[in-house]
């Protein structure tokens, strides 16, 4: 068996999948330990990475987060007059099923997000 981290990034403001925004994954460390860089990538023209940012084994257990640069994203599309309220969007989560998907998309808009666990 074996698990999955994906994502995707639709811009609510437009309508439109956002593309052109980088995505960082990261395993969470413990304590002071800090965090891990495990995989990172551009959005496509669809709003998806052209991978998931973890596939085919299982995922270890434990602490992450799924960085979004959003505030670079909006620089780029010069939305609200090349101002955003938001800089990086940080998502934690924790896997306890390393088998299991998680596909976790972001909802955009320059004032704020929201997200959820998909399929």
């Amino acid at each position: 068996m074996s698990g999955r981290i994906s994502t995707h990034v639709l811009d609510t403001s437009r309508a439109v999948p956002a593309s052109g925004l980088k995505v960082e994954l990261w395993l969470l460390g413990r304590d002071a330990e800090g965090g891990r860089l495990l995989a990172s990538g551009i959005t496509a023209a669809d709003g998806r990475l052209s991978q998931p940012l973890w596939d085919g084994d299982l995922v270890p257990g434990g602490e992450y987060e799924l960085t979004f640069w959003v505030g670079d994203y909006f620089r780029q599309q010069a939305a609200a007059d090349g101002i955003s309220f938001l800089d990086l969007v940080p998502i934690r989560f924790r896997v306890s099923h390393g088998n299991e998907n998680y596909h976790i998309p972001l909802l955009l808009a320059p004032g704020g997000y929201s997200t959820y666990r998909g399929s």
